[in-house]
């Protein structure tokens, strides 16, 4: 770390792995909004979006970064595009320090690192044409490509699942689904290096996400790209990804290859989310998985709890977790995990055995929802079979 003025505890740095590989780097991100008040606008506090997060992502790879909403996914993403200006820490791009650039410096860059925003209503400006839009990257970077813009521009509509013809129409004249595939034409325009998708297709209807998502992932495969793909959905974000990062309250607290997440989580958090994707089968629902309710809110990022922020609502919180801070660290290959007490893994602070209060209360509501959950799936069966056995009966 090479800010002497930082006094947040950075994460540890991630697996090694070959620079060449590595497209962006991320060391010690911090950003910090001021909060102001009176006359004169002192700064009184300030909102701690993100505070010390460390990753890479390697060329041609998709990174997956989940968590709850206001836990700084979003703003960790516009930080790396250099769309806000970082409060600490380091991001290099392809080997260059583009932590503090300027507009006139990070201009070139932009063609190689672009963003797919969350919203397809309001990304798009309504007073400008289809063509004005995707067109746009070509004349801010001063590129003329063979044919002429709007050649390239119907190419690219017509790769992303549009028509050419679409060209000279309005944003209001398309659904959300085709909004958002011209906010994709407009990010690939240029063809970039690194995309950043901000909940790419939370904003779409259901069954539209899996076009979207099927669209990215071909996208990938037919032009090199590299992914940074920002969800709260899990199961959306399973199918896309090479590597997940989990954050809460912006820290990332777990970093692993997508099968050993999904396969044995080992950050309480991590396997709380995972208890909360739907199963599809009733009959699994509640026999086959605990489901894990936690206690209350997130906890303000204005005021972060000390130690582990995740100790408030754990049901695993020991002493130690209230008053040190997990390391970041790799307890197995390429898996990361920042917890006193993980899950499938040996515990990292067995001598402090004594519970927290909120920790012997969380426990309670895992078990009681869990019974409940079995209870509701043997329920359901028994009443699926009583009526099978009725129809059969009339029959």
């Amino acid at each position: 770390m090479k800010d002497q003025d930082m006094t947040i505890p950075a994460q540890a740095k991630p697996a090694p792995a070959s620079e060449r590989d590595v497209l962006l780097k991320v060391e010690g991100l911090v950003k910090h909004f001021p909060i102001k008040k009176g006359l004169l606008q002192r700064q009184v506090a300030a909102v701690q979006a993100v505070d010390g997060i460390s990753f890479d992502v390697r060329s041609g790879e998709t990174l997956g970064v989940v968590g709850e909403s206001g836990c700084g996914k979003s703003t960790m993403g516009r930080l790396i595009t250099r769309l806000l200006e970082p409060t600490g820490g380091r991001v290099e791009f392809e080997g260059t320090d583009i932590t503090h650039l300027g507009t006139a410096k990070m201009r070139p860059l932009r063609r190689d690192v672009q963003m797919i925003f969350q919203d397809p209503y309001s990304s798009l400006n309504p007073r400008h044409t289809i063509g004005t839009i995707v067109g746009a990257p070509f004349k801010l970077q001063g590129v003329n490509p063979e044919g002429g813009i709007k050649k390239t521009v119907q190419g690219m509509l017509e790769r992303v699942g549009l028509s050419p013809e679409h060209y000279n129409r309005y944003p209001h004249e398309f659904s959300g689904g085709q909004r958002q595939r011209i906010g994709i034409a407009r990010a690939l325009a240029l063809q970039p290096k690194l995309v950043v998708a901000d909940e790419p297709v939370s904003a779409l209807d259901v069954s539209i996400q899996a076009q979207v998502v099927n669209l990215l992932d071909d996208l990938q495969d037919e032009l090199g790209l590299t992914y940074v793909i920002i969800a709260h959905d899990l199961s959306v974000i399973r199918h896309v990804s090479d590597r997940i990062a989990v954050m809460y309250l912006g820290k990332i607290v777990e970093l692993a290859d997508r099968k050993d997440l999904y396969t044995k989580p080992m950050h309480p958090y991590t396997k709380a989310l995972l208890s909360a994707v739907p199963v599809p089968d009733p009959k699994r629902r509640g026999a086959k998985s605990e489901r894990i309710l936690l206690r209350g809110d997130v906890p303000s990022p204005i005021d972060p709890p000390k130690g582990c922020r995740f100790h408030t609502r754990c049901w695993k919180a020991t002493e130690i977790c209230a008053v040190k801070e997990p390391p970041f660290v790799a307890l197995e290959t390429a898996h990361q995990v920042a917890c006193h007490h993980p899950e499938n893994a040996p515990d990292q602070a067995p001598e402090d055995t004594k519970l927290l209060s909120v920790a012997r209360e969380a426990i309670d509501v895992v078990s009681v929802t869990t019974a409940a959950d079995v209870a509701d799936a043997e329920a359901a069966d028994e009443g699926a079979s009583a009526a099978a056995a009725t129809d059969v009966t009339k029959d």
